[in-house]
């Protein structure tokens, strides 16, 4: 397993850049925009992470931006989610349920899921390289509760 990024919400990109990079030093490595779910995903690396995020994507930070959103996040909610990569998705969810750790989102489609810390703290786990082959229980268990 290793760390991949941090998310946090932003509600004015231009003004979140002028702090992080302008301010902090921090360099976009890269930015997608999702015209249809309308939000923009921005990663961030310190400069001496440059070189290992252009390799594995990490560290990073994300600032997410919801292009129709009119909500001012409150302290808690403008923090999204920590990521880890992971070798085997499925074995590392089995394992957690089996401690009696609920997945959130479970990873029905091989690559993804979501659990929280007994604080409430989202934790994205992704599937390192390709996808697993979609595989039950996972395909077919819905979400349980916020993620």
């Amino acid at each position: 397993m290793h760390y991949l990024h941090t998310m946090v919400r932003v509600t004015d990109i231009d003004t979140s850049l002028r702090f992080w990079c302008d301010g902090l030093g921090l360099a976009e490595v890269s930015r997608n925009e999702y015209p249809d779910a309308k939000f923009t995903l921005i990663f961030l690396a310190a400069p001496d992470d440059k070189d290992a995020f252009a390799k594995t994507r990490a560290p990073a930070l994300e600032l997410t931006y919801n292009w129709d959103s009119d909500e001012v996040y409150d302290e808690g909610r403008n923090f999204g989610h920590l990521a880890y990569a992971v070798d085997d998705i499925y074995a590392l969810c089995q394992h957690l349920q089996e401690m009696g750790i609920v997945i959130n989102r479970p990873p029905r489609d091989g690559r993804m899921a979501f659990i929280r810390s007994p604080d409430h703290i989202s934790v994205e786990l992704l599937q390192i390289g390709d996808p697993k082959p979609v595989a039950e229980p996972w395909a077919s268990m819905p979400n349980t509760g916020k993620w």
